[in-house]
């Protein structure tokens, strides 16, 4: 389970979140939606303890896999390792299934400055998912993605991350319907 209740955070004298409160259970996808500013991504990084809410409380697991907005993708690894690195050696197997998947079993050992857009999007979800944590944060992740890859995309993570909460950040209202979640607009 997700949790945050009557969370406050400020960047100086700017409020960010006053009194929020969201609860995503396992198993269960909600779509977190506002306009830009908000403070959705600062949901995001306060839930994977890269920022501390001046006041409320959070419950997260300890082990949360994240699709940033930004691929994040490490220039001088090949996408193979760029995925086993978060995932571990030992789900090399797990990655390459995935990697094929999605379409990319043929750039496996190219680096990232190789890959179109739409390819390293990919690359960041194959990575989240190899390294399934015990809740998943997708930070907009179908940008740049036709609809026939948003939808094999989509197919996967909601197999992979069977049983998990997953918070979904996005603009597009049809990613709540496709990916059968809940939304909290902001």
């Amino acid at each position: 389970m997700l949790k945050l209740d009557n969370v406050s955070f400020s960047y100086g004298d700017k409020d960010i979140l006053k009194g929020f409160s969201l609860e995503v259970s396992d198993g269960e996808t909600v779509l977190l939606s506002g306009e830009s500013g908000c403070g959705k991504t600062t949901v995001t990084r306060i839930i994977l303890g890269l920022e501390k809410p001046t006041s409320g409380v959070v419950e997260a697991p300890e082990n949360v896999s994240c699709v940033f907005q930004e691929d994040r993708l490490v220039p001088h690894l090949s996408v193979l390792h760029n995925v086993t690195l978060c995932a571990g050696k030992d789900k090399k197997e797990t990655a390459e299934k995935l990697l094929f998947e999605a379409g990319l079993s043929g750039v496996i050992r190219e680096k990232p400055a190789k890959l179109s857009g739409g390819m390293k999007r990919r690359v960041a979800i194959v990575r989240a998912l190899a390294a399934m944590g015990d809740a998943l944060i997708l930070d907009e992740p179908f940008n740049g993605l036709d609809a026939e890859t948003k939808e094999t995309m989509i197919k996967m993570i909601r197999r992979e991350a069977a049983g998990v909460p997953i918070l979904l950040i996005s603009h597009n209202a049809e990613d709540a319907e496709l990916m059968s979640a809940r939304v909290v607009n902001m």
